[in-house]
């Protein structure tokens, strides 16, 4: 390898599939804030988020013979999913997605969705982070994941109208808490 920090995703690869330390420490230094973010927005306690994370990387580190490079950012694409599929499975396996829908009382409709441009992103993050699991892990996979309602269904073993109403309900209780963040900053 060249001088670290100047490795591209494809080197890196090649690196780690050779066994290189290096480039194994190189590509956790270089993602683990990016991944640990990803969790964070499926998993809430910060613990939890680290033992995730760790799974994340033993997988990563064991399968990425199996990884195959498609142009630059393909790598950082491949850990995403992992991260994602291995924060769905820990919230099943710790039964936080049993519950989809119970529990919060929540409008049947959200009148008109305030704007949340000026909130920092820290503090949209928080508000996402306390959404109930089920809520957060629909919310999530729809609007950064990108998943359609069908997907997530199968991904969540759900089905798709439960997929779209925890998604309406999510928005919902976000909505609520932009109203409330923005009624306290304003002093109201």
């Amino acid at each position: 390898m060249t001088r670290i920090g100047d490795e591209g995703e494809q080197d890196l690869v090649r690196g780690i599939q050779r066994g290189d330390r290096v480039a194994m420490k190189l590509l956790y230094c270089r993602y683990a804030g990016c991944l640990t973010a990803v969790c964070s927005r499926y998993v809430a306690c910060m613990d939890d988020v680290r033992d995730v994370l760790q799974d994340c990387f033993v997988k990563i580190f064991t399968s990425i013979h199996g990884f195959e490079w498609r142009g630059e950012g393909s790598l950082r694409g491949w850990m995403v999913r992992i991260v994602v599929n291995e924060s769905l499975k820990f919230l099943k396996r710790d039964r936080q997605l049993e519950s989809l829908g119970d529990g919060w009382d929540v409008p049947d409709t959200v009148e008109d969705e305030p704007d949340a441009g000026d909130i920092p992103s820290e503090v949209l993050q928080e508000m996402i982070c306390r959404l109930p699991a089920g809520y957060r892990a629909v919310f999530n996979l729809y609007v950064f994941e990108r998943k359609s309602h069908k997907e997530i269904a199968a991904m969540l073993n759900i089905k798709e109208s439960t997929s779209a109403s925890q998604l309406h309900r999510a928005k919902a209780v976000l909505a609520k808490e932009v109203q409330r963040y923005k009624a306290q900053v304003n002093g109201r």
